[in-house]
């Protein structure tokens, strides 16, 4: 019994580029993409309730695109004029770029890191006078928050979007079609009993990345075959491919 069939659930990749349709082709897989999470902003009013004056703040700090769009929602939402003056922080390049959907960026103060939280120290201890505004998804790291409380900062938190499940069984009824499903989140785990509550593994193969991922998995009880990232297996796709390969050659005769 060879391993035929995996679902991946997230979108599907935009560009035949992607290295998942390369595991595709080198193994003679069938794949199926399908996202078990998705992203929703909370409400103009939901946020009014948290009695938070965006124009309180001098500063925004963005860690993702996600939290840029609903940032620039909820002001739209709620007819906030967000001032020239206002200071935008970004964890990287890349996400600072993408603010130009929603400014003049060359006419705007904005400062980026290097994708790696201890890159915004000096950004931050440079502008430690500020107030600063945090938006973040319901579940959400605490690496930033932490090295704005490490560095004796001003800043509140506020969650401007939240993580829910995706209606996956409308789409998906069985799920023992699969020979293996790779789970990115521990949302995503979440997803999986909300959409299938009476889910068994039995033969199914369960793949995670990422320790949070993992650690979701083994906690809900399911048997976890797969693990990524690793030393020899930084990516899902690789980890992936040498499981696939090593159950292949040892079921071969089966």
């Amino acid at each position: 019994m060879k391993i035929k069939k995996i679902l991946v659930s997230q979108p599907k990749p935009t560009t035949d580029k992607s290295p998942y349709f390369d595991l595709a082709e080198e193994l003679g897989l069938k794949l199926e993409f399908k996202s078990f999470i998705k992203v929703e902003g909370v409400t103009a009013k939901e946020f009014r309730q948290e009695r938070i004056n965006i124009l309180d703040f001098t500063g925004i700090v963005f860690t993702s695109r996600t939290a840029i769009d609903h940032f620039f929602r909820i002001c739209t939402e709620m007819r906030v004029t967000v001032p020239d003056t206002m200071k935008y922080f970004c964890i990287s390049e890349a996400i600072a770029f993408y603010l130009q959907k929603y400014i003049v960026y060359r006419k705007r103060k904005i400062f980026y890191g290097d994708k790696k939280v201890e890159d915004m120290t000096k950004i931050l201890l440079k502008h430690k006078t500020e107030n600063f505004l945090v938006p973040v998804s319901d579940v959400h790291k605490e690496n930033i928050p932490a090295l704005m409380d490490e560095l004796k900062l001003k800043y509140t938190k506020v969650v401007f979007y939240r993580t829910v499940a995706n209606e996956v069984a409308n789409d998906i009824p069985d799920l023992k079609e699969f020979d293996i499903i790779a789970f990115y989140t521990p949302a995503g785990i979440k997803s999986l009993f909300q959409n299938y509550p009476d889910f068994e593994q039995g033969q199914t193969i369960i793949a995670a990345f990422g320790e949070a991922t993992a650690e979701a998995a083994t906690e809900s009880g399911l048997r976890l075959d797969i693990k990524a990232p690793t030393e020899k297996a930084p990516s899902m796709t690789m980890a992936l491919e040498q499981f696939i390969k090593a159950y292949n050659k040892e079921n071969k005769s089966k």
